[in-house]
Parts: structure tokens; C-alpha cells; sequence
């Protein structure tokens, strides 16, 4: 049995090493990703790893197919950039890795609320200038705020019992309300949420429903003190709409961990070079604005977790299991 895993990267490589060693498989890596010029190099391995953000062409399917493969796994817990119809229809399994550590992203969501209320990215700025006026600046501290959760699953439950343990109301919003969350979270419509909230914490999955879940409508909703945090998906808040709303001081701030387009710049040096995204601009130019490369997964624990558990994923697949991870 042989396993061929795709964009790995070096921080990737012990914990392949690891899992390949204790489950006695060879597990092949390559830096390239999975496109229809590269698709025929998978020819010889029966299973398949990706973790990438542009789109897996339909071309790609059938040669996966030929090639003999049953599955592909991404160690990622998105996974819009698969076709799932066009894999069912060529007899692929897609899995992907839903919780690889919801503290991971919590963490973060918790870290970058913390810089927003105590107007870090701007004293930061400042001092660099060697400029050390706080007047007008004053703080809030996180027990004496609301805290609004759209998508209390597992990240979005992880990152309440954060607030809640540092005294915050938190309010929340999602399709299904979670027993284990009752004493912590209580319940309201989205529109009750973000006009109640001082910060909004976004963890939501990509689907058809959230494609600009945060539009102009819902961020008009929101207090003019509040902010927004994102560390989901980038295209579940409407750019445009968000930077208007900045530029009108209709909300206080965001912190966004991800972004329409990041594919096009996050994760590459671009010093000294000019900006693909007219977005990425404007946002970079507030100072009320956070912004970080999508590193919300980046822990040791979520990143052994995501080779452990798709690796897992697709021995069972091969083994004929059947994964409670599968999105097809």
C-alpha cells in the first residue's frame, strides 16, 4: 500500500514519518498540488492527501479514477475546492478533518479579541513611530463585554467556553443548539446576536448559506463599538461591505484571519511587490484592522492532528471502511 501526500510542508514531515512508521505504509511527499497538469503523477499509489486552497479542475477526476484511486482526503477542514459531484460521479470518497483542534482557532479568536479591545494593533503602531500617547485609547475589559458566537460547533463551542471562562456574556447563533452549551451560551437569532454583541466571533462552515453571511445588512446591525473577528472563511463576510462599514466608523474594528482571495497572497513573501488585492490594500491601510495569513490551524497539535487524522482516513477507506469524516 503506498500513500502520496501533496503541498506538504516541511513542519508536516515529522508526523508523516511517525504514523507511516507506526502503521508500517509508505507515505510518499511532494510540495506541487493536484491540477489537471499534475493529476497523472498519482499514477502507482492508492491513496491520495491534498491540502490546498485553489480549485481541483474537473479533468482531474476521471485520471484519478483510471489511476485506480477510491478516495481523496484533504487535511483540511474546508473543502470547497473539491467538486463532490464530480468525485461521486468518478467513485471518489472525499474526507476531510472537521476538528483537527478547535482550541487551535479558539485560541486565536480569543488572542486577536484581546488585541482589538485593548487598541494593540494601534499602541503598536505608534510606538514604532516612537509616538506614546494613550489618551483616547481606553480599554475594555473582555469580562465586562458580550461576546457573539455565529456557528457554535466545535470551534465556536470552544472559543464561548474561552470567553465564558474569563466572565463574558456569550450569545450565540446556529442551526443546532448544543446541550453541553447551556449554562454557557445563550441562544438568539443572528440579527439578535450582532445587534447585542461588542465582539462577534465568526466559525462557520463555507456552504451556499454562508457565502456573505456578514454583508452590509448584518454589519448595519452591529454597535458602532463592536468588532468583527473571522477566523472561518474568508468569502463568509462581504470585503466590500466590511471595509465601507470600517471606513464609516459603522463598526470599531476586524480581525481577520482569512480572506476572499487570500489564495493569491497569503503564504507568500511579497515584500517590496505590489498587492494583488485591492482589498488587501485598503485593509492594511486602517489601523483598526488585524490581519493574519490564516495561521488559526498553525499549532503543533492542530498540525499533527490534520496528517494523523486524514492518513487515518484514508487506511480506512482502503481497508473498506467507511469514514465518519466523509463530505461526498
Amino acid at each position: 500500500m503506498k500513500i502520496l501526500m501533496l503541498s506538504v510542508r516541511d513542519d508536516e514531515q515529522k508526523a508523516i514519518k511517525e504514523w507511516a512508521q507506526k502503521n508500517e505504509i509508505q507515505v510518499d511527499t511532494a510540495k506541487w498540488e493536484l491540477h489537471e497538469d499534475t493529476a497523472a503523477k498519482v499514477q502507482g499509489y492508492d491513496g491520495l492527501v491534498i491540502q490546498q486552497r485553489s480549485k481541483v479542475e474537473a479533468g482531474v477526476y476521471p485520471v484519478l479514477k483510471e489511476a485506480g484511486l477510491k478516495q481523496i482526503a484533504t487535511r483540511t477542514a474546508g473543502y470547497d475546492m473539491v467538486d463532490l459531484d464530480a468525485a461521486r460521479e468518478n467513485g471518489l470518497q472525499v474526507t476531510n478533518v472537521p476538528a483537527y483542534s478547535p482550541r487551535s482557532v479558539a485560541e486565536l479568536a480569543l488572542t486577536h479579541t484581546m488585541r482589538l479591545i485593548r487598541n494593540l494593533e494601534i499602541f503598536d503602531k505608534r510606538t514604532e513611530e516612537q509616538d506614546y500617547r494613550w489618551a483616547g485609547l481606553q480599554a475594555k475589559e473582555v469580562h465586562s463585554l458580550t461576546i457573539g458566537i455565529i456557528g457554535a460547533g466545535r470551534i465556536g463551542a470552544t472559543t464561548a467556553r474561552l470567553f465564558n471562562a474569563l466572565g463574558a456574556k456569550v450569545v450565540a447563533n446556529d442551526l443546532k443548539e448544543r446541550a453541553d452549551l447551556q449554562d454557557i451560551v445563550t441562544y438568539k437569532s443572528k440579527e439578535e446576536v450582532l445587534a447585542e454583541a461588542d465582539v462577534i466571533c465568526l466559525h462557520v462552515d463555507l456552504n451556499e448559506t454562508s457565502y456573505n453571511l456578514i454583508d452590509k445588512r448584518a454589519l448595519e446591525l452591529m454597535k458602532p463599538s463592536a468588532f468583527l473577528v473571522n477566523e472561518c472563511r474568508g468569502p463568509v463576510v462581504d470585503t466590500d461591505a466590511l471595509i465601507e462599514a470600517l471606513q464609516q466608523k459603522k463598526i470599531a474594528g476586524a480581525a481577520l484571519d482569512t480572506l476572499t482571495g487570500e489564495e493569491n497572497f497569503f503564504n507568500f513573501d511579497l515584500r517590496g511587490k505590489k498587492l494583488p488585492s485591492e482589498q488587501l490594500v485598503k485593509l492594511r491601510e486602517m489601523d483598526n484592522v488585524i490581519i493574519t495569513p490564516h495561521v488559526g490551524f498553525y499549532t503543533n497539535i492542530a498540525v499533527e492532528n490534520m496528517v494523523d487524522i486524514s492518513l487515518d482516513d484514508v487506511l480506512l477507506i482502503l481497508n473498506g471502511g467507511r469514514s465518519t469524516h466523509q463530505v461526498s
